[in-house]
């Protein structure tokens, strides 16, 4: 945040501000410091809400909204660990399928655990998904 105020970058500014202080209320919420896990739930989280503005500003033929959303995004998913593979996904879906399970809700709560802050959920049901129909 202070490089960026140096460099008079006012949408990482308030972009990094509004993010830290969600990290904030997360550590006073949770009564200790934040693991590294929880501080990327909190990022991801906050990409998510991202996301959904871009969708409904675009709806609403917002497009300079929806451009600044989307270039928050883009400067957020820099702070994330690199994403997990698809294919490292699909091979725990099929090890899990192979165990008898085909329900959606009984795969995916087997499987978010193994991935949790390191893939997009909607990732992650998409493969689940197309596994279970697969078959």
């Amino acid at each position: 945040m202070t490089d960026a105020r140096r460099a008079q970058d006012k949408l990482r500014t308030l972009l990094f501000s509004t993010v830290i202080a969600a990290l904030r209320n997360r550590e006073l919420e949770a009564d200790h410091p934040l693991a590294d896990e929880e501080v990327v739930e909190v990022v991801r989280k906050a990409i998510k809400s991202r996301r959904e503005s871009v969708e409904q500003y675009t709806t609403a033929g917002r497009r300079d909204l929806a451009d600044k959303e989307a270039s928050e995004i883009a400067i957020l998913e820099e702070y994330l660990p690199p994403a997990v593979d698809p294919s490292e996904i699909r091979a725990a879906v099929r090890e899990i399928l192979a165990g008898g399970t085909r329900e959606l809700g009984k795969v995916m709560g087997a499987v978010m655990p193994r991935f949790k802050g390191r893939a997009d959920g909607k990732v992650i049901n998409q493969i689940v998904r197309e596994e279970i129909q697969a078959g």
